[in-house]
């Protein structure tokens, strides 16, 4: 039965409609916050996750993947010293701003080969490098097996992989991580391990400080990130073991002169290595030095390092 109060019309009722979202809106930013702070994401002061429920602790990953996928491939905030880190196999990267630079080397650089020259200017997107060579371990995550002649530990580089070994494990990543990635092309390879210096090796000229090659090696691999990074915080780009490239190998590549991320030959025979290993002269780890290989061939001085680009 009605009780003789008058019902407030549709517009008497914005207001408290107004301050109902609001709050609502403020109570969802609140939440987001807390999220990320450390003691709610489910980690101590000592850095071990706390006891905490397995609702809780899904809700909150998933909430911290979307944050970082979302600010990590955002172009507009990215800068030089960035790292992310693949949960899925623990690959750690590092993000190379884009820029242009010197591709190649001059006539009078000691250990030259003529497939270097003529110097050209390459410019590249951002992208992101892994700070490391891909290690036993995490092939072994992925495909499940060990292919690599120096089983020394799961941190030292995986080789004995070919170009196409390598294609069968990005197609497994991508599968399990949702993220796109790939082999460098030459030219992303070279300007990151150049890092906008002018040094002969990657992180500088003092070749034992940067690389295990073939003076100081034990003819054998090392654990990644023994050596010194260079200035984007990459390590091994030069020795260790070589590393392969998405391009098809061109001689004569350069006197095509292509500027923007060049992407090398549409079709050949053999695939870009680069970087030299643990058994090179100095020549064969300098920057500059290109060489090539079969991609179905297999050698314990070839492994590779993965690329992504900035979504």
């Amino acid at each position: 039965m009605p009780d003789g109060r008058q019902e407030p019309s549709f517009w008497e009722t914005i207001p408290g409609i107004i301050t109902a979202i609001g709050t609502l809106l403020g109570g969802a930013a609140a939440l987001i916050t807390a999220l990320y702070t450390v003691n709610i994401i489910g980690h101590d002061d000592s850095g071990n996750v706390s006891a905490k429920s397995a609702q809780e602790s899904g809700v909150r990953k998933t909430a911290q993947a979307a944050f970082v996928s979302a600010t990590k491939n955002d172009r507009s905030t990215l800068r030089q010293g960035d790292t992310m880190t693949d949960s899925t196999i623990g690959m750690e990267f590092v993000f190379v701003p884009e820029d242009c630079f010197q591709m190649g080397s001059s006539p009078d650089e000691k250990g030259r080969d003529d497939d270097e020259g003529p110097v050209h200017e390459v410019c590249v997107d951002g992208f992101w490098m892994g700070k490391y060579e891909v290690t036993q371990g995490q092939w072994k995550k992925i495909m499940g097996d060990n292919p690599a002649k120096f089983q020394k530990g799961d941190k030292y580089p995986v080789e004995q992989v070919s170009w196409e070994d390598v294609q069968k494990f990005i197609t497994q990543l991508k599968k399990r991580s949702g993220k796109e990635y790939r082999l460098p092309t030459e030219a992303e390879w070279e300007y990151a391990a150049r890092a906008g210096s002018s040094y002969k090796y990657s992180g500088g000229d003092n070749l034992n400080a940067v690389a295990w090659y073939g003076e100081n090696s034990g003819s054998s691999t090392h654990s990644v990130g023994q050596k010194k990074a260079n200035a984007f915080g990459l390590y091994d780009m030069s020795g260790n073991v070589w590393e392969w490239c998405a391009d098809w190998y061109g001689e004569k590549y350069y006197a095509s002169n292509v500027k923007n991320n060049p992407t090398g030959l549409s079709s050949g025979s053999d695939r870009v290595i680069r970087g030299g290993g643990w058994g090179d002269n100095p020549g064969g780890v300098r920057s500059a030095n290109r060489d090539r290989s079969s991609p179905v061939r297999r050698y314990d001085v070839l492994g590779f390092r993965l690329a992504l680009p900035v979504q």
